[in-house]
């Protein structure tokens, strides 16, 4: 018999009370999973059953996919209530300083913060540091902020729907403000967008013409520009650096909601200007409902999402079908071999696909 085998036989034989706790415990977290439980929990603020709910939404076993959504439509109508602000910027820049130093200020203004901060997921083993919180030390021990560190799972900007699932509850949860902390920049990060009120763009003063490529594709989207770390000899630079990106910004097309992107600087580490870029976003927030587009915008993202739902509903039919799972393993072989091209490949498998869904 094999030491495992013994180490199992050996546990469940000679220790039945462990048997009995473990079943209580597999049965009490059940039960914690309840999304009427959970609900009834989130919705009074508590912190526990807001983490455990969206642990329940971020899990990928599809048995719990209808208590998932169970539990965000109960939340659904008490949502829509908080400013959802999406941070980026290359690494280096200081998100997450940046976001503990805001955070603060949100706090002694007498608001509640989510932070809903997405750690890159390795590419080879898949993992992720989740680190978040170790570099927010003074604003993840408030009471009125919660920090929910997740691995993006290799997404497209590190955040998905998953993500924005989560915003939800935390606004029945009853926070006011919504930050979500990004992966890093890239033309990907468009996906920030499309679940955010406010899109700010964190930048470093003299970081060098290697990244112009990069920053016009975000500063387009950008709704405010925050030259950070503007301290000490760096203050000059990243005023000029300020000045440059004011010209630049008269180059881009206007945006829909009529609002002209500001750009500041600030200083995170030292909490210099902090209090600027709220005055920004508060401005932002007058302006967009003043003119309507606030909802507008809202709108817009439920149906942009009702699309990228369904799209990986149809993705998940797709790869989670063994008998397809089975012919595209051979398929791939095919294409590997020279064979069969890429293109011939996806059609035979779209058509076996197609064909079986009719049946």
């Amino acid at each position: 018999m094999k030491f495992i085998d013994v180490y199992l036989y050996s546990y469940f034989i000679m220790e039945p009370k462990k048997i009995k706790e473990w079943i209580k415990s597999k049965k009490d977290h059940r039960k914690q999973m309840d999304p009427k439980l959970l609900f009834n929990g989130i919705i009074k603020g508590d912190l526990n059953s807001l983490s455990l709910g969206i642990t329940l939404i971020e899990s990928y076993n599809q048995n719990q996919r209808k208590a998932s959504d169970d539990l965000i439509q109960r939340c659904l109508p008490y949502s829509g209530n908080s400013i959802r602000i999406g941070i980026t910027g290359v690494p280096g820049v200081g998100k997450s300083t940046f976001i503990e130093s805001f955070g603060m200020l949100l706090i002694e203004r007498g608001f509640k913060v989510a932070v809903l901060a997405v750690d890159p997921s390795s590419s080879i083993s898949g993992g992720s540091i989740l680190g978040d919180k170790t570099r927010m030390n003074k604003l993840s021990v408030q009471d009125k902020v919660f920090i929910r560190p997740s691995p993006s799972h290799q997404h497209l900007g590190g955040v998905a729907r998953k993500t924005r699932e989560s915003i939800l509850l935390c606004e029945a949860a009853g926070y006011d403000f919504i930050l979500i902390e990004t992966v890093g920049v890239g033309q990907s990060e468009t996906i920030v967008k499309s679940m955010v009120d406010f899109f700010l763009l964190l930048m470093l003063a003299g970081a060098g013409d290697e990244l112009q490529g990069i920053k016009k594709g975000i500063m387009e989207m950008a709704d405010a520009l925050v030259i950070n770390k503007a301290d000490g000899e760096n203050i000059n630079r990243a005023r000029l650096a300020a000045l440059e990106y004011k010209n630049a910004l008269h180059l881009f097309p206007p945006n829909k909601n009529q609002w002209n992107p500001k750009v500041l600087t600030c200083s995170a580490l030292e909490q210099l200007n902090i209090s600027g870029v709220l005055d920004v976003i508060e401005d932002f927030r007058q302006h967009v409902v003043a003119n309507g587009h606030f909802q507008i915008n809202r709108k817009n993202q439920d149906k942009n999402w009702l699309s990228e739902t369904l799209k990986e509903l149809i993705y998940n039919d797709f790869f989670l079908d063994d008998n397809m799972m089975n012919l595209l393993k051979n398929i791939e072989e095919k294409v590997m071999n020279g064979d069969m091209t890429s293109f011939q490949a996806a059609d035979e498998l779209y058509k076996v696909y197609i064909n079986k869904k009719r049946v």
